[in-house]
């Protein structure tokens, strides 16, 4: 439903960025078929598991980015500090930061993103060999 002083998207007219990536969960964008001017907003589920560790991590040209752990526990790896955060967990990234998340398990993870709204993948710096995978 929309009028011209507010829109409401229900979770499957999310565009799923990991559609197609079996077992990797969900990444719910919002900002398009909410027709957001200024903020995207992001649901990412994560199986245990799943996320970045074993993978790149990535920073940005321009912009910032605010992460908040709604369900489950997450590691973070920020440049080169790693840590957990839980629930109610709010983590803000200046753009230069090198970051990925991953979910340790076992227990599946829920996080927003929060950002400025353009196309993160024109923004985004990706660094190869971030977060080696663990045995």
């Amino acid at each position: 439903m929309a009028t011209s002083n507010y829109r409401i998207v229900e979770r499957g007219e999310a565009e799923n960025w990991m559609a197609g990536y079996e077992g990797f969960g969900e990444m719910l964008s919002y900002s398009g078929p909410l027709e957001a001017e200024q903020v995207a907003l992001t649901l990412r589920r994560m199986p245990a598991g799943t996320g970045g560790r074993g993978s790149y991590g990535h920073s940005h040209k321009t912009q910032e980015e605010v992460v908040l752990v709604l369900a489950g526990k997450v590691r973070f790896k920020i440049d080169d500090d790693e840590f957990d955060a839980g629930p109610g967990t709010a983590v803000r990234l200046a753009p230069e930061a090198v970051r990925s998340i991953h979910n340790d398990g076992p227990d599946e993870a829920e996080v927003i993103l929060v950002s400025q709204r353009g196309d993160p993948r024109e923004d985004a710096v990706k660094h190869e060999d971030f977060w080696p995978a663990t045995d």
